[in-house]
């Protein structure tokens, strides 16, 4: 089985996964030292006990009388060892020493000669044969074993691990969430909206970011405010000269020329209006939200077509009422609107409600846009015709004034082509 480790691609788990490992680890090596440094400590205490327990437990079967020696063999039982009266079990002969072997020496072997014997198993077996001072045989029957582990001692190793892994997500937590936060207001920043300042308190680094942050915010609102300062005031001073041209053109005389002076400043006018209209979009409307039924705002806009003759058409219901900014929307709308009677001479409106928000789509029969334009035309002064003629090729704005005020009252705004041809503009907006 092929395993495809891969690093975290976020910084929580990889942070995560570091501290972790290393508190593991380390928590690792420090059993591993105790449970040595215990090891030893017990094999010291064990061999102390082992000479003094040998040599007096020997002493005493060798001052008893023989029909009361087994009698305690029972009491002088111990976990490893225990004493025989007999001459043992047959075994090898040990080619390495134990350290028992030699503590047991060092304790009676010079008062009981003796001999050592390896018994074969799965654990370590041997025994010690000698004989009383009256003959009779003992054996020493030994099992070197450690001291078993506390029964709590996993429970403590446990806890000592949930208490490690608790440590590092709080410390994760701790150094991630000030990303987090940045991250989201990066996500959300919108010079449509009202600035929202990071709060500039906690360590130095996050104060830091968070300080750099508001002062983006604060430049980038400027700027587009320098921006719609200028736009505003050229179109100030375009449409004094442009009146002017015009009051002259009506005292022209009727002719082809004046005609086209006429249809030119009248573009002009309009193209100024426009841009001024766009950059008003990307600042941000002042417009105050409030409270509107969605369904009889779409029928009182459908009724001002129809009172024009315009054939636009509603259907659907939403029973919505939403919390929005009404003159954006009727400009998204309218602007919408007017693009599908520009070029199929009739819009269906269609409102429901799909997946949590509402959906307001204008769609026609007109000649679309082709897949790989509908991205382009929300841009600024694009057009999908090459005319400049106003009536056809308009100034590029529409859409784009469009997308603009529907990202400021919190909705998307998507274009698709209609099956059997045509274009629908969905509006998406937040219930």
């Amino acid at each position: 089985m092929n395993l495809n480790l891969r690093w975290p691609r976020s910084l929580a788990s990889r942070l995560s996964l570091i501290l972790l490992v290393g508190l593991v680890l380390t928590q690792a090596l420090s059993f591993g030292v105790q449970y040595y440094e215990r090891y030893e400590s017990a094999k010291n205490t064990m061999l102390g006990n082992l000479e003094t327990d040998v040599s007096t437990s020997i002493a005493i079967l060798d001052r008893l009388p023989a029909a009361e020696r087994a009698g305690w063999l029972q009491q002088l039982e111990r976990r490893n060892y225990r004493y025989l009266l007999d001459e043992g079990t047959p075994g090898s002969p040990m080619s390495d020493t134990p350290i028992a072997v030699t503590s047991i020496k060092e304790a009676i072997g010079k008062d009981y000669p003796m001999t050592v014997s390896d018994l074969p198993g799965p654990q370590k077996h041997f025994q010690v044969h000698l004989k009383l001072a009256d003959g009779s045989p003992v054996t020493i029957d030994v099992r070197p074993a450690m001291v078993p582990l506390s029964p709590w001692l996993p429970i403590v190793l446990l806890g000592q691990l949930a208490l490690i892994i608790a440590c590092a997500w709080l410390a994760v937590r701790i150094a991630v969430r000030p990303l987090t936060r940045l991250s989201k207001a990066v996500d959300t920043l919108d010079p449509n909206t009202h600035a929202v300042l990071l709060d500039e308190k906690g360590p130095i680094e996050v104060a830091h970011a968070a300080k750099a942050f508001n002062s983006m915010q604060a430049r980038i609102a400027a700027y587009l405010k320098e921006r719609m300062q200028l736009l505003a005031a050229i179109s100030h001073d375009l449409q004094t000269p442009i009146t002017r041209m015009k009051l002259r053109a009506e005292f022209m005389d009727d002719s082809s020329e004046k005609d086209k002076l006429w249809n030119d400043l009248g573009e002009m006018e309009h193209l100024v209006r426009e841009g001024v209209a766009y950059a008003r979009s990307i600042h941000g409307a002042t417009e105050e939200s409030c409270r509107i039924d969605l369904d009889s705002f779409l029928d009182s806009l459908v009724f001002d077509y129809q009172d024009m003759g315009k054939d636009v058409s509603l259907s659907g219901r939403s029973d919505a009422v939403i919390e929005t900014r009404p003159h954006a929307l009727r400009r998204v709308l309218v602007n919408l609107t007017d693009n599908a009677l520009k070029f199929a001479g009739a819009a269906e409106l269609r409102v429901e409600a799909v997946n949590g928000c509402l959906s307001v789509k204008i769609m026609d029969r007109g000649p679309g846009i082709a897949e790989e334009e509908l991205a382009q035309v929300m841009e600024p002064f694009y057009r999908v015709e090459n005319s400049r003629n106003r009536s056809t090729g308009g100034t590029g704005l529409g859409l784009a004034i469009a997308q603009q005020l529907a990202l400021a009252i919190g909705g998307s705004l998507t274009l698709s082509n209609r099956e059997g041809g045509g274009l629908c503009a969905q509006l998406k907006l937040p219930l």
